[in-house]
């Protein structure tokens, strides 16, 4: 899972200052804020009315609304759309080509509160566009439109209507390349023709130290594949945790784009996303590796974190030949008869309620839950594609019929369609080793590693034990490890690891 702001908190976990980094976003950098006259009042309304184009693409309005902290500094609600912990005050409408102007009301979705729910005081809000169909960040990928933020006092009885304009259009920002940065871009022609359009792929690129004064030197690649919400400008956060000198220095270390219209594509092929595992290991780091001399598939290595973790760990597993070892730290679910405390094989098992009739918690700080499936889900559905949830539905399930993932639950009552869960099957990396290890044992030898946090944010750990029994049955000589008290980060003694064998590997060449 790994929203962005796990990835700074991760970055503290190992003590690593994203400043000191350079680290940037995983987005679009907050715009600056809007300055706004302090002594004129903000108009009164009980109304919202967004003035939009027709035909111009979008495929959902979405209305944004923050309190109003005062001041002469207008923060934009858009900058925290989607935020799992901090959620704006929400309220979207699908849009179609024919759809114009349009006014807020009890039709719209809402979260974390309806419509007719919002209480009287002082807000800013601001409306939003979804166009981009390669980005899942609602309002921040380059395509998206968006207006002015504007401060208003709202009184539910009143009927002044306040206009919001959507006119301005998010813009791609340049990379920043230096010395030893770089990011290589290419047209994927296997998504390419499974979208029916140009699509591209994309990362960063940290080169050595020895790189530029030892043009006939070839080096071991590390792909590292970021969380939920990461893309390919999160080089900053791996770059923190890579040895600056010494023999474990000599690795060019890549981080793809993760990020697709439906979320984070894990590098799977999939029947919503397309081949994105063909991609990456077939025409992505072959091509990259060509341009930056990379050593090929016996000296690829792969590591991610939390979605990224399910990657690397899929990736090895799914192309055992083409990486020499895998690191994953705090996969999303490795056993769908633990995903995040839920036995999806289980008849009549719910998403939202437990056996005992309780709210099934999503998400823990320390061992008090503080984020629950139901609500989590609530507010995705008021989002659009794009979310955690329907991101792994987008990966695991097939496409239906209306042209999108087949769900897994009924997003009304939380129950399960355990009868879909064949179609999850082939994803289940538990089940899915157990079933080819006689064919893959050896190629699998000495090459996985995974991590897991004993408190992990997200519950994840449970399926990690699970994963653990089946290896050590099967007689494997994989770790994986259970961190006592670790939460849902990066385990640094486990990156160490990676870069000393990788060195050690090296050593014999």
């Amino acid at each position: 899972m790994l929203k962005c702001q796990y990835l700074w908190a991760a970055c503290a976990w190992i003590g690593v200052s994203t400043h000191v980094l350079g680290m940037q976003p995983a987005v679009a950098p907050a715009t600056p804020a809007v300055t706004a006259p302090v002594d004129v009042p903000p108009p009164v309304v009980g109304g919202v009315h967004v003035t939009r184009s027709a035909g111009n693409g979008a495929m959902r309005v979405y209305v944004v609304m923050t309190k109003d902290s005062g001041g002469d500094r207008v923060r934009e609600p858009r900058e925290n759309v989607g935020e799992w912990f901090n959620t704006p005050q929400t309220f979207a409408m699908p849009v179609d080509a024919a759809t114009g102007n349009v006014t807020v009301d009890g039709t719209w979705l809402g979260f974390p509160k309806q419509w007719n729910q919002i209480a009287a005081g002082d807000y800013v809000i601001q409306a939003v566009e979804k166009v981009s169909r390669d980005g899942c960040h609602w309002g921040k990928d380059a395509g998206d439109r968006y207006g002015e933020p504007v401060r208003i006092r709202f009184e539910p009885n009143q009927t002044d209507v306040v206009t919001l304009n959507v006119d301005k259009v998010v813009t791609e920002r340049p990379f920043r390349e230096n010395e030893r940065t770089k990011l290589f871009e290419m047209k994927s022609e296997v998504l390419s023709a499974f979208a029916g359009r140009d699509v591209m792929m994309r990362g960063s690129v940290y080169l050595p130290p020895s790189w530029a004064t030892e043009p006939q030197k070839s080096y071991p690649v590390v792909y590292f594949v970021t969380g939920f919400g990461g893309t390919h400008r999160d080089l900053g956060f791996m770059r923190g945790m890579i040895p600056r000198e010494g023999p474990e220095s000599e690795v060019i270390v890549v981080v793809p784009d993760p990020t697709c219209f439906e979320g984070h594509s894990v590098f799977a092929d999939s029947a919503n996303n397309g081949p994105r595992g063909a991609a990456l290991v077939k025409e992505f780091a072959p091509a990259l590796e060509a341009k930056f001399r990379g050593g090929g598939a016996a000296r690829r290595y792969v590591t991610g974190i939390s979605s990224g973790g399910w990657s690397s760990l899929w990736l090895q597993i799914e192309y055992p030949e083409d990486f020499a070892g895998c690191w994953s730290h705090c996969p999303d679910p490795v056993d769908f008869h633990d995903f995040q405390m839920i036995d999806l094989y289980k008849p009549g098992v719910n998403m939202y309620l437990d056996e005992h009739g309780d709210r099934r918690p999503i998400a823990r700080s320390g061992a008090a839950p503080s984020l629950f499936y139901k609500d989590f889900v609530a507010m995705e559905t008021v989002m659009g594609p794009g979310g955690q949830i329907s991101s792994f539905e987008a990966v695991f399930s097939p496409k239906g019929g209306d042209g999108k993932p087949v769900e897994i639950f009924d997003r009304a009552s939380g129950q399960v369609f355990t009868d879909r869960m064949k179609d999850w099957e082939k994803y289940d990396i538990r089940r899915k080793i157990e079933a080819e290890w006689s064919a893959k044992r050896s190629l699998l030898s000495g090459k996985i590693h995974v991590y897991a946090g004993e408190l992990d944010t997200f519950y994840l750990e449970g399926a990690a034990r699970r994963l653990k029994d089946s290896l050590t049955k099967l007689g494997s000589d994989a770790e994986v490890t259970i961190v006592p008290q670790m939460a849902h980060t990066i385990y640094r003694a486990g990156m160490k690891q990676m870069f000393e064998t990788i060195a050690r590997n090296e050593s014999t060449k």
